[in-house]
C-alpha cells in the first residue's frame, strides 16, 4: 500500500523533481540536472535564488491582504483591457473540454509598465498597472514592483543555464532582441477552500500548459499542483509537485519547446483544491514582442529538421491567448 502525507496524497503519486542551486559553482553538473529535467518533464526546483525569505514572506502577505478585501472594492480593480488587474474566481476556464465551470481561483495581473507616452505603451502586453491606492493597501505597489524586478533577475539566471543546456552561448537569451525587454507578467492567485473533483469537472485550475518561455511559482505549504508527464497516456497519469520551501517551482513554456523544436518539454499541469485556502505567485516571462521565435541551430539537423515556422514572439502569444479563451481580442 502507498504511503500517505498529512494532505492524504499517496507517495507514489509524486513527482521527484531535480533541484537546481544557482549558487553552485559546479555548473557543468547544474546544467546536466537542468538538462535531464527539461527532457523529462520541464519542470524543477531552483533554491538560493537571491530572493530573500523575508521579502518573499512579505509579498505573499501583502496578496492575502489585496484578496482579503471586500469583493466590491476588488470588483473596482477589474482587470483592464491590457490584461492588469483583478480577475474573480470562475473568470478564466483553462480546460474548456473537461471543466464545468471556471477555475475555482481569483487572480491579479501586474505586467511591465509602460506610460501612456512610452511608444511601448501601445503595443499588446505593455502599459499601465491597475493599483489599488495607497490609502487601502500602503507600500502594496511598491512590494510587487520590487518583486516584479526580482523574479525577473532569477528568470535571467535560470535562462543561462538553459541556454547552456542546449550548447548555446550562456549569454544567448541574454541578447537584447530576447530578454533584453522581455514580456514579464506577475500574477498572484489564491484558491478558495473548494475541493476539487476531476470526475466531475471541478478543478482550482484546470489542465494547460504555458504559452511562453519560463514560469517561476513561488507556492505557500499548501499542496495542490499537479503534472502530467504524457498527455497522450490513457488514462493520464497525474503527479504532485509538492511545496518546497525556499523553493520556485520552474517550468518551460509551450514557446521554449517550439523554440528547442520539440527536445524540451512544456508539460501539462493543473491545480487540484484539497479543502484548504491556497495562495501561490507565478511570474512568466516572455522574451521581446519583435524577437523571431524560430528553430535554434542546436537543436535541428538533416535527420531532425525544423517543425515548426519561424513566428514573431508577439504574434504567437496573441494567438495563444485567443486560442485558450483569455480575452485579449482586442488585441486583433
Amino acid at each position: 500500500m502507498a504511503n500517505s502525507n498529512k494532505n492524504g496524497i499517496a507517495s507514489t503519486n509524486i513527482s521527484a523533481l531535480h533541484c537546481i542551486d544557482l549558487s553552485s559553482p559546479d555548473i557543468h553538473t547544474s546544467v546536466s540536472l537542468l538538462k535531464k529535467a527539461c527532457l523529462d518533464s520541464g519542470f524543477f526546483y531552483v533554491v538560493n535564488h537571491k530572493i530573500s525569505q523575508e521579502f518573499t514572506d512579505e509579498v505573499f502577505a501583502q496578496s492575502k491582504k489585496l484578496f482579503d478585501l471586500p469583493l466590491e472594492e476588488k470588483m473596482k480593480l477589474l482587470r483592464n483591457e491590457k490584461h492588469r488587474g483583478y480577475t474573480p474566481v470562475l473568470d478564466e476556464h483553462l480546460d474548456a473540454v473537461n471543466q464545468i465551470n471556471g477555475d475555482y481561483k481569483e487572480g491579479y495581473y501586474i505586467g511591465v509598465e509602460a506610460l501612456e507616452d512610452d511608444p511601448d505603451a501601445q503595443r499588446p502586453f505593455y502599459g499601465s498597472n491597475v493599483w489599488p491606492t495607497a490609502g487601502i493597501l500602503p507600500g502594496w505597489r511598491e512590494t510587487m514592483e520590487k518583486y516584479h524586478q526580482e523574479a525577473l533577475e532569477v528568470t535571467k539566471a535560470v535562462s543561462r543555464l538553459i541556454a547552456l543546456a542546449l550548447d548555446l552561448d550562456a549569454d544567448f537569451f541574454g541578447q537584447p532582441e530576447f530578454l533584453g525587454k522581455p514580456i514579464g507578467t506577475l500574477r498572484l492567485l489564491h484558491y478558495e477552500g473548494k475541493l476539487s473533483d476531476p470526475s466531475t469537472g471541478i478543478f482550482g485550475a484546470g489542465a494547460h500548459t504555458d504559452y511562453g518561455l519560463i514560469t517561476l511559482l513561488a507556492t505557500d505549504d499548501v499542496c495542490g499542483l499537479q503534472i502530467c508527464k504524457d498527455k497522450d497516456a490513457k488514462p493520464q497519469i497525474w503527479e504532485y509537485v509538492p511545496p518546497l520551501k525556499g523553493a520556485f517551482v520552474v517550468n518551460l513554456g509551450d514557446m521554449l519547446e517550439r523554440w528547442s523544436n520539440g527536445i524540451f518539454r512544456s508539460t501539462l499541469h493543473r491545480v487540484l483544491g484539497n479543502g484548504q485556502e491556497r495562495y501561490s505567485i507565478a511570474y512568466f516571462v516572455e522574451p521581446s514582442h519583435d524577437c523571431l521565435v524560430e528553430c535554434l541551430a542546436t537543436c535541428q539537423s538533416k535527420d531532425n529538421p525544423p517543425r515548426y515556422p519561424p513566428i514573431k514572439c508577439e504574434t504567437y502569444l496573441l494567438q495563444r491567448y485567443k486560442d485558450t479563451h483569455v480575452d485579449l481580442c482586442s488585441y486583433k
